[in-house]
């Protein structure tokens, strides 16, 4: 099967496994890389299809983008960890089959499309364990494309963000609130 877009030509200096380790290790350092590795594993024109919704630094290509939504993430979830369940390859397309657990302990902030707070779900403190589907296209040795299938609603449910409770919405406002207030007077 040819998936559209894929260029076995391009990922040929990898084999199959080399290949999947790189998808994993992809993975695994949103959680604790530091930027340098995101170098080694991330092609300077990489583009992550799922940063729409993130902070406007991730929506930017190559590691510097893959970076800043690691860190997005690190700012709102401790513990965050990635347990690989499998891993498929064919081609230059690669496949991390994952469940992505945390403990909400800062902010969670999404964007719109303009790059401004969209919302804000403050700390809960609660765990959460969900199961992620992530593919990445591999070239040249390094992941140039991200896409990914996730269980947004459980992992809200999990936390706490749903069903919405009086309380919550009222911390929620005001995380919101404080963080409109930091950002503005970060730029002035």
């Amino acid at each position: 099967m040819k998936i559209e877009g894929s260029t076995p030509a391009s990922a040929s200096e990898l084999g199959s496994e080399e290949k999947k380790a790189l998808a994993v290790r992809s993975m695994m350092i949103m959680a604790d890389g530091d930027r340098s590795v995101f170098e080694e594993v991330v092609s300077a024109d990489a583009v992550n299809h799922e940063a729409k919704d993130e902070p406007p630094a991730a929506r930017v290509p190559g590691p510097e983008g893959f970076f800043a939504t690691a860190l997005w993430m690190r700012d709102a979830f401790a513990d965050l960890r990635f347990e690989v369940k499998h891993v498929v390859e064919q081609d230059d397309l690669v496949v991390v089959d994952a469940v992505m657990s945390a403990r909400h302990e800062g902010p969670f902030v999404t964007y719109d499309e303009y790059g401004r707070v969209d919302q804000v779900f403050a700390p809960t403190g609660k765990r959460f364990s969900v199961r992620q589907a992530h593919w990445l296209r591999v070239a040249d040795g390094k992941v140039v494309e991200h896409w990914a299938v996730r269980d947004d609603l459980g992992m809200a449910k999990q936390a706490g963000w749903v069903p919405p409770h009086p309380i919550s919405l009222v911390r929620n406002v005001l995380a919101a609130r404080k963080l409109r207030k930091q950002i503005r007077a970060d730029r002035s």
